[in-house]
């Protein structure tokens, strides 16, 4: 049958049901197609603008600090960009109890180390802290940026600082075993490179964050901001979320030309070792629930204590002694005792080291609840 045959079959009452149909057929083609990537091509936009911004770190803030006196060390990050860094011996009136590694906050430097582990110089552990590429005394690369955000670049750098260190122990006569001590994207640079570093014994984690589902959380906070209907923007599905942050990490490789890895999976690849994590109760930067994610997939002893009062990278100034008894006695823990079993310069006795008391954490409600160091399978 003809085209002209069958339309002339068609009833005129027929008609305006078809073209009911074919107009149906165009708004699901645009509910389904149009509209989606519309708000996608939108949520793309802000969370590249948010990434790309530059501010400072809360909190990080190393102008007035005085200069460093140790021994300065150039050295190379694992792709080769040159570094530098400063060496700090421990306290030669108490007895060596290690070697830490310290990894300061975004836009600060070297001698962030000085606010938050000078007590260890004191305690008898050796510190080096160094410069992350773009900061301080370290180059920077043509063509990168540093961002807020623990990049491939910062992984190189930290996993460049480690190799540097541990030559050096081999040089001084020393086991290759140290601890790495990070602030904010220095914590997760340092859980990072820890993965595929044997010789990390322990690590310090304070203000830690993983990239990736902390983009999330502000995907869906920012969503709620600016999209013109809330309801929608508040009852995307899970897998929407999920689609958009493949999308952004997609588009950050072809954009910034680097790459972000999450610290959230490095966390279970850590297998048994020993993790400290820190985090300000007052963070409106990151929240608390970053941290209690990566505790939460930690294997291996862990501790987990929530200031209450803290805010970004603020618990060492809100609750100094307690922060550095909690880590002094970490350390102690997991890495002065085991140097003193593997070396016999080191001479700590049993009685000697602080007994490492169960970290607390402080509940949604303001109490604090003991947090467990055993370690807990996520499903």
């Amino acid at each position: 049958m003809s085209e002209a045959a069958m339309l002339s079959a068609v009833s005129p009452w027929e008609l305006p049901v078809y073209a009911w149909w074919g107009l149906a057929a165009v708004c699901a083609v645009l509910v389904l197609g149009v509209y989606p990537a519309l708000v996608l091509r939108k949520y793309v936009g802000i969370m590249i603008n948010l990434i790309d911004e530059q501010a400072p770190d809360p909190g990080a803030d190393s102008r007035g600090a005085n200069g460093i006196v140790g021994e300065p060390i150039e050295f190379s990050a694992a792709d080769g960009h040159p570094l530098h860094g400063f060496l700090l011996r421990g306290n030669p009136d108490r007895p060596r109890r290690g070697l830490i590694i310290f990894a300061h906050e975004f836009d600060s430097d070297h001698r962030s180390c000085l606010r938050y582990c000078r007590f260890l110089q004191d305690a008898g552990y050796d510190l080096f802290t160094f410069d992350f590429r773009g900061h301080g005394l370290s180059a920077s690369e043509p063509g990168y940026k540093p961002r807020q955000w623990a990049s491939d670049r910062e992984l190189a750098d930290m996993t460049g600082a480690i190799r540097c260190m541990c030559d050096n122990l081999e040089g001084r006569g020393l086991p290759r075993v140290l601890a790495l001590f990070g602030v904010s994207r220095g914590a997760g640079a340092a859980i990072l490179a820890s993965v595929r570093a044997p010789e990390v014994e322990a690590i310090i984690a304070d203000s830690a964050f993983s990239s990736d589902t902390t983009l999330e959380y502000l995907m869906k906070r920012f969503a709620t901001i600016f999209a013109r209907i809330r309801v929608v923007a508040e009852n995307h599905p899970p897998t929407f979320w999920r689609f958009l942050r493949w999308l952004l990490f997609r588009e950050f490789r072809r954009r910034f030309g680097c790459e972000f890895p999450s610290v959230r999976k490095a966390m279970r690849r850590l297998g048994r070792r020993p993790v400290l994590l820190i985090h300000g109760g007052r963070d409106s930067y990151i929240p608390t629930s970053q941290s209690q994610l990566l505790y939460d997939r930690a294997l291996g002893p862990k501790q987990l204590w929530i200031v209450p009062d803290a805010r970004h990278n603020q618990s060492i100034l809100t609750e100094p002694r307690e922060y550095q008894r909690r880590v002094l006695d970490f350390l102690d823990e997991h890495l002065a005792w085991k140097s003193a079993i593997v070396s016999p310069t080191v001479r700590i006795r049993p009685a000697d080291r602080a007994t490492v008391m169960p970290a607390l954490a402080t509940s949604r409600g303001g109490s604090p609840s003991a947090v467990p160091a055993a370690a807990a399978q996520d499903s």
